[in-house]
């Protein structure tokens, strides 16, 4: 036990070839599924395929194989293109992300058959062709080749990376004794282990992410399964591109020079994938067939697997066509046993496809990250924020039933509790709660959804306002944005403008007459505008809707209008307090982590500037809002710092209202665009996010709001049924998310909105922005309202507002380049 007792460090060599004597086989699964759970938590993966044998044809002999044929045997050396493309076209309707290439090594070297047809073709080699069809794959269709080429050189690597998302060759085993006469490698040029190592080693080189692992049971001791093993590893610390390693069982078949040798028992197998956890520590992937082993399947999750490999269900494995793949239901079940819920992936594992500009080709990096959420894995239904009318009936389905929960962890349920008792999390705590899957999402929105029924009972509140957008214009570059418009920024939806002071006070007269109690207001930061700009605006308002509750300019707007009349912030805020400013948006939040930041938005605000200008708000009696824009090119690790950060300053202050998630709205975004940004939060993430909040904020801030515009009305369901209470505000205008690519309506009327919380069995109330009791005669208003009048906005060319000294402009710490103020 001594030898792999430590769980911080990998064993040395040493120890692990120790390991071939050791023979306490139930100690070291005990020790591999501690290590496996250190790093997988519940999950077991998968990846849904179709398989591909290009050709069958091979130049060498294996004494175990019946996936290389003989000329003879065969109808065509290669499989035609449209053959390919119809095959993963059927796979990819049964919802397969993955084409396993399986072909021979260098048949046209034994071949005549095989080099004719190459030269009909218009190719010189077997790997020149399969470069051609994988490229006809993705251009094609949204499945993404995985190439089991075997052995290469660099030029050929090289060739097969802009057209596969990951490679692989089964190095099976460094023994060359192997090799030797009678043995199973004998007369196969290709099983030399040097030979195949050397491809190992050009793939790291050429930043692949590959696939390998050793085959055993052919006649090889403990101890060459070890070396080879200790081999892998050693190419894996140089180059960390090593993704998975496969422990395959042989399997005696008919036909074969081995039809009659043992195969390797259960006990064997699982020692060796226990072994093979231990040598490569938690992270690495350790993956065993689930066809090669039926009926045992636990018991290999119980040694430390944690990726039960391809499995296709639309063709067999041609290599084992003997072994039929499970169902993926069945897969699931047998997971489900040992507490594992079976998550799908792509080929390229997730660690390799989020840090994509290092580990792909540049023309996969764009349609790989439109695949992914925010762990890596492949989005697995249709639904887009912004877009989405309903929700995925399979995540409904499963927030129905939360009575099994063998797949919880016990840690996400020390985790819960401790949320439940009002305790503030750590940063680790609340990141995996935003990891869960499966039976864990329901666990946590189930648990989210009971403290929001402690804390606000049955009532879903929203407010009667509108939206005035006041100007599009903007000189900051944020990467998500597709509302400004402006002469340095993106060429995005919508003519600029800028609205006269008269068509905001008509907009805000109007919206006082159709019962509203709250004017929301921001804006592009125009170079025009200053902070009296803003100070003009809110005594427009006040003057013709003196009762009206006017909710105010982001921390952006705020620092910016601070700078360019010069005085603190502090200063700024107390004077927009005086001249009628009731409270903040928290918006300009994103995501309050500089790493992020600095891709989204590297102008703006930074986290500490937007947390002074809140913190600094609420200590001058001004309440705000806390919102998070989530599901672009952050992680489950940035919304935990977020929700953390937001918390810490409520617990000094008590200034927030409610926190508000917004999923991001990918489609008509620059940065989404440009191909530098997921498409947007999945489902879960976006329930999670507003479960995960409740729990992450129980104690702090009471209410969590869900975004109709972006939610759609099942989603909003759902949303409410996952720890949020209340809906935000009717409306009236909604331009920002539109500009976007949001489909939903701009306006949801109080009767709308009404009937959709009735529907839901909850009891609806208007609310203040502050969360007070609306009059009487505001509420009456609401449900009478005249239909609204055509707005107008102020084309920028035919007017300037001036409302004081115009003054150097500041992009937070950055000035301004002059040839932008000389463009105003």
């Amino acid at each position: 036990m001594a030898t792999f007792n430590s769980d911080a460090a990998l064993p040395s060599d040493e120890q692990a070839l120790a390991l071939a004597e050791y023979s306490d086989t139930a100690a070291l699964m005990q020790h591999a599924r501690k290590l496996r759970d250190s790093h997988y938590r519940n999950l077991v993966t998968y990846s849904r395929k179709v398989f591909i044998p290009l050709t069958q044809l091979c130049r060498d002999v294996c004494h175990y194989c019946t996936f290389a044929q003989t000329p003879n045997k065969i109808d065509s050396p290669y499989m035609s293109v449209g053959e390919v493309l119809a095959s993963v076209r059927d796979a990819e309707a049964m919802g397969c992300r993955e084409a396993l290439f399986t072909l021979g090594e260098r048949p046209e070297d034994r071949y005549s058959v095989a080099q004719r047809a190459l030269e009909e073709m218009g190719f010189k080699s077997t790997l020149e062709y399969v470069a051609h069809v994988a490229g006809q794959v993705i251009e094609h269709t949204g499945v993404l080749p995985h190439i089991n080429a075997g052995c290469m050189d660099r030029t050929e690597i090289e060739m097969l990376r802009p057209v596969s998302a990951s490679m692989g060759i089964m190095l099976e085993s460094v023994s060359s004794r192997l090799c030797e006469k009678g043995m199973p490698h004998y007369g196969s040029p290709d099983k030399q282990p040097e030979r195949r190592l050397e491809t190992l080693r050009l793939a790291g080189e050429a930043k692949v992410p590959f696939t390998t692992g050793i085959l055993i049971g052919i006649g090889e001791t403990r101890r060459e399964r070890i070396e080879s093993l200790l081999a892998i590893r050693e190419v894996h610390a140089r180059y960390g591109h090593i993704q998975e390693v496969i422990i395959q069982n042989f399997r005696a078949k008919p036909g074969t020079k081995m039809a009659e040798a043992p195969e390797p028992d259960l006990e064997d197998l699982v020692w060796t994938i226990a072994v093979a956890r231990i040598i490569f520590g938690a992270e690495m992937s350790i993956q065993a067939p689930p066809n090669l082993s039926p009926g045992v399947l636990p018991r290999l999750i119980d040694a430390g697997i944690n990726d039960w490999g391809g499995v296709s269900p639309v063709t067999p494995d041609f290599v084992n066509p003997e072994a039929p793949w499970p169902h993926v239901e069945k897969l699931a079940r047998e997971s489900a046993l040992c507490g594992k819920f079976l998550q799908q992936r792509l080929t390229i594992y997730p660690e390799y496809a989020l840090a994509g500009q290092e580990w792909l080709d540049t023309a996969l990096q764009q349609p790989i990250l439109k695949m992914l959420d925010s762990d890596g894995y492949p989005r697995t239904d249709d639904w887009v924020s912004g877009q989405s009318t309903g929700a995925p009936a399979t995540a409904l389905s499963a927030l129905s039933d939360v009575s099994d929960d063998r797949c919880v962890s016990e840690i996400l349920k020390s985790i819960v509790a401790k949320a439940c008792r009002g305790e503030t999390l750590s940063e680790r705590e609340v990141e995996r709660l935003f990891l869960a899957r499966g039976p864990e999402v329901s666990f946590v929105c189930a648990a989210a959804d009971r403290l929001r029924q402690a804390v606000n009972g049955d009532t879903v509140r929203y407010v009667v306002n509108r939206n005035i957008n006041y100007t599009n214009i903007c000189y900051f570059k944020c990467q998500f944005c597709a509302f400004s418009k402006g002469k340095l920024s993106e060429n995005l939806r919508g003519l600029p403008y800028d609205l006269s002071l008269e068509e905001i006070q008509r907009r805000s007269t109007e919206a006082w007459e159709r019962g509203a109690t709250e004017v929301c207001m921001q804006g592009g930061i125009h170079p025009d505008y200053t902070g009296e700009t803003y100070l003009a605006i809110l005594k427009a308002i006040k003057s013709v809707t003196p009762g009206m509750h006017v909710h105010a300019f982001s921390p952006l707007e705020v620092w910016q209008g601070a700078k360019t009349v010069g005085v603190p912030v502090r200063e700024f805020l107390q004077a927009l307090k005086d001249a009628g400013l009731s409270s903040l948006p928290g918006t300009a939040a994103e995501v309050l982590d500089d790493e992020v930041r600095q891709v989204i938005c590297a102008d703006k605000l930074n986290t500490s500037e937007w947390l002074e200008v809140i913190e600094t708000a609420h200590e001058v009696g001004l309440r705000t809002s806390a919102t998070i824009m989530f599901g672009h090119v952050d992680r489950p690790i940035h919304w935990a710092r977020h929700l953390l950060r937001v918390r810490d300053v409520q617990s000094r202050t008590g200034g927030f209202t409610e926190f508000v998630p917004l999923p991001f709205v990918a489609q008509e975004s620059p940065i989404y665009l440009k191909g530098k940004a997921r498409m947007g939060p999945t489902f879960r993430e976006t329930l999670l996010m507003h479960a995960v909040a409740r729990l992450a904020l129980h104690g702090a801030i009471d209410n969590i709001q869900t975004s109709w515009v972006k939610m759609g009305e099942e989603g909003i369901a759902a949303c409410l049924n996952s720890g949020a209470n209340d809906l935000g505000g009717t409306l009236m205008n909604e331009t920002i998310t539109r500009s976007a690519g949001a489909a939903h309506g701009q306006e949801k009327t109080p009767t709308c909105m009404e009937a959709l919380i009735q529907r839901m069995g909850r009891a609806p109330e208007q609310r203040t922005t502050t969360y007070g009791e609306v009059p009487t005669e505001r509420v009456r208003a609401s449900f009478v309202a005249m239909p609204l009048r055509e707005v107008v906005n102020t084309p920028v060319s035919t007017r300037k507002r001036s409302c004081g000294p115009k003054r150097a402009l500041v992009r937070s710490s950055v000035r301004v380049q002059e040839e932008l103020i000389a463009t105003t």
